[in-house]
């Protein structure tokens, strides 16, 4: 009698355990299931992500970006500027100086396909020079959704001298969003640990500080 009930108590307890390892073993299959799933959303989310740049890299490159286009004239300004969202226009002479710029600008032009980089020459183009002010070359105008809301004139702000990095200039321009820039891009060159970046520019014409504009005042082409 107590054998049988003793092997009645073996039978329970192995069934106990049996069951609770089956639970194991389901709540286990159900994780890793889990783990596969969230897996395969975060792989189709980026996929979807790729495919979103992908296409907005085409329209870009549509567009003329990608590029370091010169335009004769400033109705071609305006053409150029509608529906942007982010586009940098240097104006130039014949000189050293925005030469020096020139270099630069193409190897940004090339790397930073989410802006338009264009250049006019400043003597071409008089009512632009005189509604942006534009009173010492090179500048650099930097446009956001047809709003003026950055210049960079001269190589006051970029360390005063000819020498400087593309890495300067292109952190200079990240300030106000003009391209995406983290520091990692490659521009065949060595990235200076502390570029020498001023915030405010001072205007030679009006002897004063030249703010960048908001983004919400008004444009400077109306």
């Amino acid at each position: 009698m107590e054998q049988l009930q003793q092997q009645i108590v073996e039978h329970h307890l192995l069934a106990a355990a049996q069951k609770v390892e089956d639970q194991l073993d389901n709540e286990m299959h159900q994780l890793q299931k889990l783990e596969e799933d969230d897996m395969e959303s975060l792989r189709q989310q980026r996929l979807q992500q790729m495919k979103k740049a992908a296409l907005k890299k085409k329209e870009w490159l549509s567009k003329g970006h990608g590029e370091y286009n010169e335009i004769a004239t400033e109705k071609e300004f305006f053409a150029e500027m509608k529906g942007e969202e982010r586009m940098v226009c240097h104006f130039y002479r014949e000189n050293w100086p925005c030469k020096v710029m020139d270099k630069h600008l193409q190897t940004l032009a090339k790397q930073h396909v989410e802006t338009k980089f264009i250049k006019i020459h400043a003597e071409k183009s008089p009512f632009l020079t005189e509604r942006l002010k534009v009173f010492m070359l090179p500048t650099l105008a930097c446009v956001k959704k047809e709003k003026t809301v950055d210049y960079v004139v001269g190589f006051d702000e970029l360390g005063g001298s000819d020498d400087f990095s593309t890495h300067t200039l292109a952190g200079r321009l990240s300030l106000h969003g003009l391209i995406t820039y983290d520091g990692t891009e490659d521009y065949g060159e060595a990235n200076p640990n502390q570029p020498k970046i001023k915030g405010v520019q001072r205007s030679v014409r009006h002897g004063g500080e030249r703010a960048a504009a908001s983004d919400d005042e008004d444009s400077d082409f109306e």
